[in-house]
């Protein structure tokens, strides 16, 4: 039994830090799109403007955004093959945690099956309600030719409402790099 909790607890508690700090990505396709054919993009003004977050989160995005095309092959250009725009949402979470079980502490009461005014044991609940910021973050790829949408990834995870800004930048990051991971569908990145 010993060994079955030294081999599950590392496991355990790495599925919970990974679950505090993934991004849940879901991406979707113009299947008629030929994704090969695409090699340049620029940002859709109009698009970006929308979206409800402060302009230095919009940089921080862009910027990341700019970093992951780049890896990707891809140039800015005025003549682009591709608008990219942004598109942003966020809600608070409530989780709320039921605890029941048994407690011992100091104090008056029952102990030990006889009158202790020292000792108290017995059934305890309570609930540990926690709140958390969710967002979701939407990246769009826009056919400049056709000007229709061939592809969207979407992004959803716990946002660092933290005022360490480098943290701040780091899960930016990680929202773009997750997205974009996804695209492009079915086809082999060019270099």
């Amino acid at each position: 039994m010993k060994k079955k909790i030294l081999f599950f607890l590392p496991l355990a508690l790495m599925f919970l830090a990974s679950s505090c700090v993934s991004v849940r990505v879901i991406a979707d396709y113009d299947r008629n799109a030929d994704f090969n054919t695409y090699k340049s993009y620029a940002f859709y003004k109009t698009g970006i403007d929308k979206a409800q977050i402060s302009d230095l989160d919009k940089k921080r995005i862009l910027r990341a955004i700019e970093n992951e095309m780049a890896n990707k092959g891809f140039v800015k250009s005025e003549n682009p093959d591709l608008l990219v725009s942004i598109f942003t949402k966020e809600r608070e979470r409530v989780d709320v945690y039921n605890n029941a079980g048994w407690g011992w502490g100091w104090g008056w009461g029952p102990g030990w099956g006889y009158w202790n005014p020292w000792l108290w044991g017995g059934p305890g609940w309570g609930n540990n309600i926690s709140t958390r910021t969710e967002g979701s973050l939407y990246i769009d790829l826009i056919d400049t030719s056709s000007k229709e949408l061939i592809w969207q990834g979407r992004g959803v995870g716990t946002l660092n409402n933290t005022g360490n800004i480098e943290k701040k930048e780091e899960r930016i990051r990680e929202f773009v790099s997750q997205i974009l991971e996804k695209y492009p569908p079915n086809t082999l990145a060019s270099s």
